[in-house]
């Protein structure tokens, strides 16, 4: 998913998701199909109610198909679909077919179980499925049409977008997935990124995996593979999202988890925050005097320790006066895990690695 971006200051706009985006433009294409003309803008309800409007920025109309296609407009959330064109082919089907959805260009094939999707199927989740569904049987039973038809949805380009999301991991092949529950897509809530979290857990137990490797980032993955090797299908990209993934294995578990990250989030966590991103939580140089203080460190150095500008700071204090910080820190992260996984079968070990990929601790499994 790559690296969180600074949420700005001040009110933030909302965005589409490119579900309700979808909806949009298979509500045009289908208009069309019936009345010869495209309504522009193009109105749906979402999920809760709400009836937002869509400029179309493509529009095709031919004798067997129609074709309509909608910016997706993300407001001010940082999502890789912001800007990206959605469009869709509705043409009729024969009878008796039902409503069939296609990949087009720059849509991805499941090809994996454990998603929400059957293999084969386009990754169009549930949620856009229904929307769509939903505004294609009002218009049909409007104009006494039945609902045979065949709805095809590509995003220009999205194959290689995909390639900065978790789909290639998750067996998304092609493409980027037709995403959300709601339509609406609040800024810097994150909930792609957990989504996609919750997912590569799914695929992971449809797969039967018994070990995944949830990692800060690439270089404390790399560190953790160089011991296991595991498949790529095991590999969680938890980023600051260690709630995100140890609240769903408390109801979905798998036998073995490694966490691994660099020493500030670690700590992060072992303070008991879940959420390690620098904008909501940070360390407390305290909370790491105590940790040093129990290791063995002299009490005159704890004044250096409080003022240290960042935790890397502090530990290499420690580590100048012959101290082992890091694995006591590991400890505690280890034994906050498994606090919020609530007695779920999970052992869990936490590995705190360096900025060159070096381990600086390694708790082993419990």
């Amino acid at each position: 998913m790559g690296s969180a971006k600074r949420k700005p200051d001040g009110q933030l706009r909302r965005g589409w998701t490119t579900g309700a985006c979808a909806t949009a433009a298979t509500k045009a294409a289908l208009s069309a199909l019936l009345l010869g003309r495209f309504p522009d803008p193009v109105t749906i309800t979402l999920p809760k109610g709400e009836t937002p409007s869509f400029p179309l920025a493509h529009r095709h109309l031919a004798e067997a198909y129609a074709e309509a296609a909608v910016v997706k407009d993300a407001g001010d959330d940082p999502d890789v679909t912001h800007g990206a064109t959605i469009e869709v082919r509705v043409s009729f089907a024969p009878p008796g077919t039902g409503i069939v959805f296609r990949s087009g260009d720059g849509v991805g094939t499941v090809t994996r179980a454990g998603l929400p999707v059957p293999v084969g199927e386009p990754a169009i989740n549930p949620a856009p499925r229904a929307m769509m569904i939903a505004e294609v049987e009002v218009l049909c039973a409007a104009h006494r049409v039945a609902a045979d038809l065949e709805i095809t949805v590509s995003v220009p380009g999205g194959e290689a977008l995909a390639k900065q999301t978790w789909n290639p991991r998750l067996g998304i092949v092609g493409g980027l997935s037709i995403l959300g529950t709601t339509g609406i897509v609040h800024p810097f809530s994150c909930s792609a990124w957990i989504h996609s979290i919750h997912r590569g857990i799914d695929v992971a137990r449809a797969a039967s995996l018994s070990h995944v490797l949830a990692a800060t980032g690439s270089t404390s993955e790399n560190a953790a593979q160089a011991i296991y090797g595991l498949p790529e299908i095991a590999l969680l990209d938890m980023g600051d999202f260690a709630g995100g993934v140890l609240k769903y294995l408390r109801a979905h578990p798998v036998p073995r988890l490694t966490i691994a990250g660099g020493f500030a989030k670690i700590t992060k966590l072992a303070q008991g925050s879940l959420d390690l991103h620098s904008g909501r939580s940070q360390v407390d140089m305290q909370f790491l005097l105590d940790h040093a203080l129990e290791a063995g460190l002299h009490q005159s150095l704890s004044d250096r320790i409080l003022s240290a500008n960042t935790a890397l700071e502090a530990l290499e204090l420690t580590r100048q006066n012959g101290l082992t910080l890091a694995p006591l820190i590991a400890l505690k992260a280890r034994e906050v895990a498994h606090m919020a996984l609530q007695q779920a079968p999970v052992a869990v070990e936490v590995i705190i690695v360096d900025r060159k990929g070096e381990i600086l601790a390694r708790t082993g499994f419990e």
